[in-house]
């Protein structure tokens, strides 16, 4: 057969066909029960169709039963299993210009990295330390990411940073999250006036994320492979 038919090698791609084929919809919700806002014929993403990388996991109320609280987790760690293949998840860290970069979860063997929110950005981290993620990891998960204010300019501007290393690095980015993209920095009143930059700024974050969900975007060789090629 070799010698008659051209060979492709799905083991050496870097494209994971197990994000870019997964049947699903770009926004899994929580307990918002608009699963298909993003469904696989959607025309609304300007990016093409759309797969289950982004889930919506609402805090719950009273009136809110357990199961569908937990729905979105649920699909979210579901996936990381499935991308990660039940290998062995361990802690670990990267080396960042001289100093060490801690990473919680992490299947070495597969490439893909688990973090919080607060793990990423509830601490001082700059574009060197999530691109040396990007380039480390070709799939992302990102737990408990919240619904921020302009209060917490800090943590949204560390937020677009990150995406933005990501985006670069043509990271394969699951989220877990408390809101949809488009409401997870709100920014009214006052506030709005002092943080128009901010606003600016998450607004194009917001359209990369949303790009990172299409098919297009899976397709794209992770950019860490082609870097340690070279090294």
């Amino acid at each position: 057969l070799e010698e008659t038919l051209v060979v492709v090698g799905m083991w050496d791609s870097e494209v994971d066909y197990r994000l870019v084929m997964s049947g699903g919809r770009g926004v899994a919700g929580g307990v918002s029960g608009n699963d298909s806002d993003y469904d696989d014929d959607d025309d609304s993403n300007p990016h093409g169709r759309v797969h289950e990388t982004y889930f919506i996991q609402r805090k719950r109320n009273n009136h809110q039963k357990h199961h569908q609280h937990d729905r979105a987790r649920q699909k979210f760690d579901s996936l990381f299993r499935k991308l990660t293949k039940d290998s062995p998840i361990e802690s670990t860290v990267i080396d960042v210009q001289n100093r060490q970069l801690f990473v919680p979860h992490a299947s070495l063997e597969c490439d893909v990295a688990k973090f919080s929110f607060y793990d990423l950005c509830g601490r001082a981290k700059g574009a060197a330390d999530y691109l040396a993620i990007g380039e480390r990891f070709h799939t992302v998960f990102v737990e408990d990411v919240p619904a921020l204010t302009f209060h917490e300019t800090n943590l949204a501007r560390r937020w677009i940073t990150f995406v933005d290393a990501m985006y670069e690095c043509r990271v394969k980015l699951v989220v877990c999250a408390e809101t949809a993209p488009e409401e997870m920095f709100r920014v009214e009143g006052e506030g709005g006036r002092e943080h128009t930059d901010e606003v600016f700024a998450f607004e194009r974050t917001r359209s990369r994320m949303e790009e990172m969900r299409s098919e297009r975007y899976l397709r794209k060789t992770w950019v860490g492979s082609i870097t340690e090629s070279h090294g």
